[in-house]
């Protein structure tokens, strides 16, 4: 049933893309790319009932769009290089982080790719490359290709860049903030992937590939936030490099379902800023609020109420509990907190 090639449906320079793309690397499974394009986009939509990617394609007749819910099904139908550890500590930190990566990073991700006209220039003709020319970036361009793609950029800024950034509350007045910002948490993973192959010790978990995603589409490709990564970036691109390269057979997560110490400080991040946020987003739209004011120590900035986080939450509360992590030294850490509140809309 699951023999054959799948498809991974997307573009190179889409976070989620990405991270689907690090699990079908990493787990050795079979696959092509598909890049969407303006010639395709009607087809694929109408399959996937969704204008988001990215989308995979399975060997089985499926067209599958949404990433949390992927992760999980590949895990099952390729155990052989599982990527979802089974134990409550490990399982749940697993789950709290890929929901930690998937909604924090966009705004540092967005900010940096839209806010800096030098960077909107460059990624602009790639993102061109692969909507109207159907070509990779790192193909070759003739001179009527290059005129094709050269402005691409800024209607994408004007259509797309600025207003994604106010949704997140990233527009360039918070420069300073976000850049902050990603310089803590760029710390305290440099720190803990100095030592450690992955997240959770030898093996790659879902949360690895929610992490890498970024990185490959933007902190490593874009230039203006390459120039963020400073002294980490050997770290960060050894780490995508050996995500890319596959499971090493063998390998195993941390036993006695442990986690390495500098990962302690990672999830205390999660909580005091993701979950924050969350929490207020969340809480808004249940009030009815279409924006939200929140300051979580680089001043004060206004946000879109974003609903679907809830649903993001409540999926990582069923993990949760369905692992008993809610009865783990998991608990302890004040990482799950957020996750075991009941639904907001109800």
């Amino acid at each position: 049933m699951y023999e054959g090639k799948y498809k991974l449906i997307g573009q190179e320079m889409s976070m989620f893309t990405r991270k689907l793309e690090a699990q079908l690397r990493y787990q050795k499974i079979p696959y092509e790319w598909m890049l969407k394009t303006n010639d395709n986009r009607e087809f694929i939509e109408s399959r996937t009932g969704t204008r988001f990617i990215p989308a995979l394609s399975t060997p089985d007749g499926w067209m599958i769009s949404d990433t949390i819910s992927l992760g999980p099904m590949l895990n099952s139908r390729f155990s052989a290089i599982p990527v979802l550890p089974e134990t409550p500590v490990q399982k749940g930190t697993c789950f709290v982080l890929e929901d930690f990566f998937n909604h924090w990073f966009p705004r540092h991700a967005l900010h940096s790719r839209w806010c800096y006209p030098d960077n909107v220039k460059v990624t602009g003709v790639r993102f061109g490359m692969n909507t109207l020319l159907g070509k990779f970036i790192d193909e070759e361009l003739d001179d009527s290709e290059k005129t094709e793609v050269a402005n691409f950029g800024e209607y994408i800024h004007k259509a797309f860049g600025v207003g994604a950034c106010e949704v997140q509350g990233a527009g360039p007045a918070h420069k300073e903030a976000i850049q902050r910002d990603f310089s803590r948490l760029l710390r305290l993973l440099g720190q803990h992937l100095s030592n450690h192959d992955f997240l959770l010790g030898p093996r790659a978990c879902l949360a690895d590939f929610a992490l890498a995603g970024p990185f490959k589409a933007h902190f490593l490709l874009d230039p203006e936030p390459r120039t963020w990564l400073g002294d980490h970036l050997e770290v960060m691109e050894s780490y995508v490099h050996r995500i890319w390269e596959g499971a090493n057979d063998g390998s195993q997560w941390l036993e006695d379902d442990a986690l390495a110490p500098s990962i302690y400080p990672i999830l205390d991040y999660a909580r005091d800023h993701y979950q924050v946020f969350a929490f207020t987003s969340i809480s808004a739209a249940a009030q009815g609020e279409k924006y939200f004011t929140l300051d979580l120590g680089d001043g004060a900035f206004v946000a879109r109420s974003m609903k679907r986080l809830e649903k993001a939450r409540l999926h990582v509360q069923d993990e949760l509990l369905r692992v008993g992590s809610e009865k783990s030294s998991l608990k302890n850490t004040g990482a799950i907190s957020f996750y075991l509140e009941p639904s907001m809309f109800d």
